[in-house]
């Protein structure tokens, strides 16, 4: 296997020669390996610096830059897995590369994670990780983290299969990014509470490409009941822009007020915080001091995440503008309206052009089609 020198953080290793001619590179190469999803790594090595856990498993390592990072930049013991032989081979050639205590295995993660418990489990499959949950749930001591790049299943562009995989209704709607990451975390959900085990999101963001769950998973009956009284829908108007959150199990019968039409239940999602506050606190101090390629970036998501509105969608103000037939003013202006008119309203890491607001639609329409404070409108 030809390979070439990389660097991420303070981290240096070898990666496969990929085919740059080619419309994705990464799957050019006999072990796959995405530099696009440097800032998924990022987040990950400043989370755990913050976490300080005993351990931690890379299940899927590929080449093994996740968990090389882990033990070189957060200094904690750590086991790299993949079950392909010639990605072993260029984890084994990375690991005597850096002189670091790493463990590797060459294991089917699943099986692995049935016989071995690690505090930091960490699921970063190419494509859906579905199938491995519940063994990441069964090996996992306190700390579960999931990367899923199926987007368009979880967004609802392909539909079928985003039912089969999590056996959840999607929707291809103006809010289609958190609609996803709120299906998979409620899949996850799913599959922890079986196990009688809570589920807290500390950080749980989505980029263009994947979406990235970091979980604290506790322990006890009583954790896992909170956790299920988060799941519910968002009920869609198929016409205009009105949705609604309705908790529970079994999705009502409703009607949107507007345009009298049945709303569409989406989900079961989770429709919980997607944050931890005072975890995303230590995470900006932290990063003041980190040597990331995406710090930047990074440090940006941390503080829209901090802002952002604990709704369980958000609205694109400038689809919204379009079907006004009106030019979209700033997006300062908008959410400085609202709040003028006595509504929150705050961008969301999930959008540029994305807002979210508890205002009514009437009065978030006003905003965005007015230049002056909309003023209460009971809708």
């Amino acid at each position: 296997m030809d390979t070439i020198e990389a660097t991420e953080g303070k981290t240096t290793f070898f990666v496969p020669v990929q085919d740059n001619r080619e419309q994705f590179p990464p799957g050019t190469a006999p072990v796959f390996f995405n530099r696009r999803m440097e800032l998924n790594r990022d987040a990950t090595i400043l989370l755990i610096s913050v976490l300080k856990p005993s351990d931690y498993l890379d299940a899927m390592g590929a080449t093994g830059v996740r968990g090389l990072r882990v033990a070189n930049e957060c200094g904690i013991p750590v086991t790299i897995n993949d079950k392909d032989p010639e990605a072993i081979s260029l984890i084994e050639q990375n690991v005597a590369r850096s002189g670091l205590p790493v463990t590797v295995t060459c294991r089917d993660a699943c099986s692995l994670l049935f016989e071995q418990s690690f505090d930091v489990v960490d699921l970063d499959p190419f494509g859906t990780p579905a199938p491995f949950v519940d063994a990441g749930i069964r090996g996992c001591r306190r700390f579960l983290l999931v990367t899923a790049t199926d987007t368009a299943p979880l967004c609802g562009a392909h539909l079928k299969a985003g039912i089969r995989r999590y056996f959840a209704r999607p929707a291809n709607t103006m809010y289609h990014a958190e609609v996803g990451l709120r299906i998979l975390l409620a899949f996850v959900v799913r599959e922890t509470v079986k196990h009688d085990r809570g589920v807290e999101p500390l950080f749980c963001f989505a980029r263009e490409h994947f979406v990235r769950l970091h979980l604290r998973l506790t322990r006890g009956p009583q954790a896992a009941d909170r956790t299920i009284a988060q799941i519910g829908f968002v009920m869609q108007c198929p016409s205009c822009a009105y949705r609604e959150e309705q908790h529970g199990m079994v999705p009502p019968a409703a009607t949107c007020p507007h345009c009298n039409k049945p709303l569409l239940p989406i989900g079961p999602l989770y429709l919980g915080k997607l944050f931890d506050d005072e975890i995303l606190g230590q995470m900006q101090e932290h990063l003041a001091d980190m040597t990331l390629g995406t710090k930047k970036e990074l440090g940006k998501i941390l503080i829209i995440c901090r802002e952002e509105l604990p709704t369980s969608s958000f609205y694109d103000y400038h689809m919204l503008a379009q079907k006004l037939a009106t030019s979209p003013p700033a997006i300062d202006d908008v959410i400085e309206r609202l709040r003028a008119a006595g509504y929150a309203a705050s961008r969301t890491h999930f959008s540029g052009t994305g807002l979210k607001t508890d205002a009514p639609l009437p009065a978030l329409l006003a905003a965005i089609g007015t230049s002056g404070p909309t003023g209460k409108n009971p809708d």
